[in-house]
């Protein structure tokens, strides 16, 4: 039997498999051998360690929402003034591109969440988290506390959108055009001028 800190390494090489495995095959019809195969294991290594192919869907999942939260959390902390946090959030929330590996995964999961109550909590909280990093920013502003929690939820609502057409490949939609309309959105919503 493995150590413990061997075992935590392992999982931690299998989540990393799998979400490479996602974004490049998507979650349709993925198994436990295209895990396996990215990760340079048999499929019943893989197995040993998640005897559930949910299980390690929902640590791949979770794995992703942390990764894009803290992202974008350092993201503004990087920053000093409002305007520029916004930005910051802003950049950080939109896909770089159709191949961006974490939204990929993120995408694929969330929609996996409509049929897995796993999937549906980890989705929930991603987007709390989001709404509450432009809430801390937004509150700085001369903002009444309902305002400022509607703008948050509409920015991550019109990231999210954005991020799906962006991942979807859609030709018409581009991060910097989804980048530009957003900070259109909360230039008009805080009226501070926002260019990125």
């Amino acid at each position: 039997m493995a150590r413990p800190k061997e075992q935590t390494a392992r999982r931690s090489e299998i989540i990393a498999a799998a979400r490479r495995a996602i974004a490049a095959r998507g979650l349709a019809g993925l198994r436990i051998k295209d895990v396996a195969q990215e990760a340079g294991l048999s499929p019943g290594s893989v197995s040993y360690y998640y005897r559930d192919f949910e299980d390690l869907l929902a640590e791949v999942h979770q794995d992703a929402v942390d990764r894009f939260y803290w992202q974008r959390l350092h993201a503004i902390e990087a920053v000093a003034d409002p305007a520029g946090q916004l930005i910051a959030l802003v950049k950080a929330g939109v896909p770089a591109g159709g191949d961006d590996p974490t939204c990929r995964v993120l995408y694929e999961l969330h929609v996996h969440a409509a049929r897995n109550r796993t999937h549906a909590v980890l989705m929930t909280a991603l987007f709390d988290r989001e709404v509450s990093l432009y809430r801390q920013v937004l509150r700085t502003l001369p903002l009444d506390a309902g305002a400022a929690d509607t703008v948050a939820a509409n920015a991550v609502a019109l990231e999210d959108a954005y991020g799906l057409h962006i991942v979807g490949r859609n030709a018409h939609v581009t991060p910097e055009t989804a980048r530009a309309n957003i900070l259109a959105y909360l230039t008009s919503a805080t009226g501070v001028t926002l260019k990125g």
